[in-house]
This record gives structure tokens, C-alpha cells and sequence, in this order.
């Protein structure tokens, strides 16, 4: 599988494409890793170095691979954070381009807007481009609850919510796949977190124990094993299983080590082999 993907980029530590081309790789996928910016570190340290690309870069290197004559080979498209809009059209035209060359290709988005306690932390315009442009044109989508709720304009407070506020989300078609993360709702116990997915009017729960921790990349990592094992299985429900089985795991060793990044390499095998699997349920 051949994937492009499209993301900040950290020299320290493991966010965006230094979270998600990693655990691609080792499980057997080619990435084309294109970087939106390139920083010292992750934001979250309050402090950084480096620099913002523009999005004629992004273009421009997208045009570079399309001139070598490969974008038919190309089997999706990844991305995360954008910093502005304009990065945002650049992916759009990105994802355009590819479909252009193999219409069986799809583009996974995840609309990093925000969370729950930090509210929208992204610039003005980017949450509105995810609502009206990118994800009425993706094939999956992978916002957390407070993305869902943001899209969707309401709380998410029970199953039945999260359900209804997914499917408003689809209303138009696209995405065909959803993945919600980091989603508590009133049922959910106080010691668990949990992913719901959705593709075809099926829902599938999963339910994972809360780890005393709070790292930067989960999310992304989460997204491109998601994006990965749907389309290797063709089921929504073994790539909940799959991704949220491989990062608990990943998060289980950060944890433990008392580190403040997650162990991408150190933890690895449990990319290819979960030491606890949790199952998805229909629902």
C-alpha cells in the first residue's frame, strides 16, 4: 500500500508525520511524507524552533511525485493538523489529484480542531474548512468527541447522541467511514475511554482503560492505523479493533516508562502484535 501523507512534522518527539509514518512503515506501507512545517518539538512544550511551510511547497512537492508517474499507484491520502486554510486547499487539491490518477484511492482526514478542556486551538477559518470542504469530500474521518460535537453543532452526551451526531456528519455521503476518539459519554466508566466507528449504517464500541498519562501524536497515530487496517480488511470494525489495540498498548509502555513522548520505536511490536487485543462491538 502506498499512502501520502500530508502533516506537521517534529525533529523531538512523535506528532504528525513523526507519529504516523513510522507505524505505516513497519507495518509494511510505503509513505510518501510530505511535512507541513518542521519544529524542534511539539508545540505542547510551550516552546519551539523551525518553521511553517507554505502551501506552495505542499503543491509543489505534490506535482514533483506526480511528474514521476506514480500517483496511480497511489492507495490514499493522510492528513492531520493544517496551519491555515490556505494548507488545507493545498491538501484538498492534493487528494483531487490522486483520485484523478486511481479513482479507487480515498483520502482519510482528521479534522484537529480541538479537545475537550483546550476548546478550538487551531487558527480562524481552518474548523469552518474542515466542516464545508475537506470532509464532505473525505472517505474517512477520524474527529475526537469534541470534533464531533464542534461539526455537528451539538453536545455528544450518550450513545444514542454519538450516533445521531455521526450520522449527520455522513449526510452528505462523506465520509463513508468515521472514527471517533477520546469519546466519554454518560456510561462510559470513569477508569475507560472509548472509539466509536461507523461505515455502512453499522456502529461498532470500543472500550479501552483510561492510563494516567497526557502525551502529543496518539491521535495521529491512531488515525493512519485506522486508515491502514480499513483498508487492508475492508471492515471498519477490525480496524477499530486493530488501531485502538496498538496504540493502547503503545500508551501503555509510555506510561510505564514515565515519558512524556509516546515510545513509537521503543514500543513497536505492538504495531504488528497487540500484546492485549480489544474487541469492537456492534452497538
Amino acid at each position: 500500500m502506498n499512502i501520502l501523507s500530508i502533516q506537521s512534522w517534529v525533529a523531538f518527539g512523535h506528532v504528525g508525520n513523526a507519529s504516523a509514518v513510522f507505524p505505516l512503515q513497519r507495518l509494511g506501507a510505503e509513505v510518501w511524507a510530505i511535512n507541513t512545517v518542521q519544529f524542534s518539538n511539539h508545540t505542547g512544550y510551550g516552546s519551539w524552533r523551525g518553521q511553517v511551510f507554505p502551501a506552495s511547497l505542499i503543491r509543489d512537492c505534490v506535482g514533483g511525485i506526480e511528474e514521476r508517474g506514480v500517483m496511480t499507484r497511489c492507495d490514499a491520502v493522510l492528513s492531520g493538523y493544517m496551519g491555515d486554510a490556505e494548507i488545507g486547499e493545498a491538501i484538498f487539491d492534493a487528494a483531487g489529484r490522486v483520485r484523478a490518477a486511481n479513482a479507487k484511492a480515498v483520502w482519510c482526514c482528521d479534522p484537529v480542531i480541538g479537545d475537550v478542556g483546550r476548546g478550538v486551538f487551531v487558527r480562524p477559518g481552518i474548523p469552518e474548512f474542515f466542516r464545508d470542504r475537506a470532509l464532505p469530500a473525505a472517505d474517512i474521518a477520524t474527529p475526537n468527541q469534541f470534533e464531533l460535537e464542534w461539526l455537528t453543532g451539538g453536545p455528544v452526551t450518550d450513545l444514542a447522541g454519538a450516533k445521531a451526531a455521526v450520522t449527520r456528519l455522513q449526510a452528505s455521503g462523506r465520509p463513508r467511514c468515521v472514527l471517533v476518539t477520546s469519546l466519554q459519554i454518560e456510561d462510559t466508566p470513569a477508569d475507560a475511554v472509548e472509539l466509536l466507528a461507523a461505515e455502512g449504517g453499522g456502529f461498532w464500541r470500543l472500550r479501552t482503560p483510561k492510563l494516567r498519562l497526557s502525551v502529543n501524536g496518539a491521535g495521529d497515530a491512531i488515525a493512519a492505523l485506522f486508515l491502514l487496517h480499513r483498508q487492508r480488511s475492508g471492515s471498519a470494525a477490525e480496524a477499530l479493533s486493530a488501531a485502538a489495540s496498538s496504540v493502547y498498548g503503545v500508551l501503555r509502555h509510555t506510561e510505564a516508562a514515565g515519558s512524556r513522548e509516546i515510545l513509537t520505536v521503543a514500543a513497536q511490536e505492538e504495531f504488528v502484535s497487540p500484546s492485549e487485543v480489544f474487541r469492537a462491538e456492534s452497538c
